[in-house]
């Protein structure tokens, strides 16, 4: 990550600049009033001169803002902030991110394409695609995340995209996102890499072949757990068909949000750095405690992708899982006997979480689709903040006593 950064969007004052002074001072364009931090635009509309230039504003023969729905400078400064510390030719933000998968999926298939998304995703995802997507004539079928073999034996000749997490939630189980997108583009189709555990600090997908990839800034971006948002980053030409979704129908980033996730992308480095240095910590740990009966962290050896994560993350970070004897019983005891961490189901917070994903994230699911998606019952989920690792470990110690 050492290396100068080659972004789709600079200023022209900042060519050639490496990623960390970039997150920091990139797509920052100062008003007459010269003000040193990024301005926070809380306009619905803009004024203009004059009738017609109102009229060129709105037809696009004229550049500037027309409505915040789809066009306001501090969401444009965070949008072009991400895109270059994702190698994007432009990225969109959204207001959540799953609104960012919906705009995604809206704005780039239609009825009767075909879709695969890997069995290992957040439940709110399945929902999507089972409840609101296959409605309106999707097609859409579950692959093994890590089975290369079974997303190429799956493919139609209508698949229009590949959908995955990598990392996944909770399992930390990896894509070999070079062999997905190969295949997905022998057969003319998009890969789409849902980035949110890593952010572009520990991988950049389109870097390693993906066509889009998507956030939610809500977590690690905002690294403080305020404020809901979400991101969509590729090629200048599918980005135009998610402006003219959200232009339409709406699903985007306030400038507040926006602002915020600027000043968490100014130390978003810093912190990727903090949480995945304590997470392999306990994940060391807790490999190693009696009544834990597997942990899932690919920082680990023992991980069956170590290896791979190793090739395209430079960090393994912050998110990790482990199964304890006893099932849910077990696991709830465990879990409140903690009194540092936070039960919720957030992540990439400051604070750091604890969940029990069959009756939370997941708890949606069937029981059938939580097997598919290796989910039990003894499942708990940690999300490492930035507390001191020595209190962390005492308070899991806790939680392994009540077992």
């Amino acid at each position: 990550m050492s290396e100068q950064w080659t972004p789709g969007y600079l200023d022209s004052d900042l060519d050639g600049v490496h990623a960390d002074t970039f997150a920091v001072r990139g797509g920052q364009r100062r008003s007459p009033e010269g003000e040193h931090n990024e301005a926070l635009y809380l306009t619905s509309s803009y004024v203009f001169g004059s009738a017609a230039e109102a009229a060129a504003t709105f037809s696009g023969e004229r550049s500037g803002n027309v409505y915040s729905r789809y066009t306001n400078p501090t969401v444009r400064t965070f949008e072009e902030r991400l895109a270059a510390l994702e190698g994007a030719e432009q990225a969109v933000a959204t207001a959540s991110g799953m609104s960012a998968i919906l705009a995604t999926m809206m704005s780039l298939c239609k009825g009767g394409d075909h879709v695969l998304v890997s069995q290992s995703v957040f439940g709110s995802t399945i929902g999507l695609f089972d409840k609101y997507l296959k409605p309106f004539g999707l097609e859409v079928d579950y692959v093994p995340l890590a089975d290369a073999d079974a997303w190429r034996a799956a493919m139609k000749p209508n698949t229009r995209m590949l959908f995955v997490e990598s990392p996944s939630n909770p399992l930390s189980e990896l894509a070999d996102i070079p062999a997905l997108a190969e295949v997905a583009h022998a057969k003319g189709a998009m890969l789409v890499v849902d980035n949110c555990f890593c952010t572009p600090i520990l991988q950049q997908p389109l870097k390693l072949g993906a066509d889009i990839v998507i956030h939610s800034a809500t977590k690690f971006i905002d690294g403080q757990g305020r404020c809901l948002g979400g991101a969509v980053c590729g090629q200048a030409e599918q980005m135009k068909e998610l402006v003219g979704f959200l232009r339409t129908c709406g699903p985007t980033m306030s400038p507040f949000n926006a602002w915020v996730f600027l000043k968490g992308l100014e130390t978003l480095r810093l912190r990727m750095q903090a949480h995945c240095a304590s997470a392999h910590s306990l994940a060391l740990w807790l490999s190693e405690q009696p009544g834990v009966t597997r942990v899932y962290y690919s920082g680990l050896p023992s991980h069956p992708q170590h290896e791979l994560a190793k090739a395209q993350m430079s960090g393994f970070g912050a998110v990790l899982s482990f199964e304890v004897d006893g099932g849910k019983e077990a696991a709830w005891r465990f879990i409140d006997a903690t009194r540092i961490f936070s039960i919720t189901a957030n992540l990439g917070d400051a604070k750091s979480t604890i969940t029990h994903p069959a009756t939370t994230t997941h708890g949606r699911l069937s029981p059938e689709a939580r097997a598919a998606a290796g989910i039990g019952d003894g499942l708990i989920r940690l999300a490492i903040g930035l507390e001191d690792v020595r209190d962390l470990q005492a308070d899991l110690a806790s939680g392994l006593a009540a077992l």
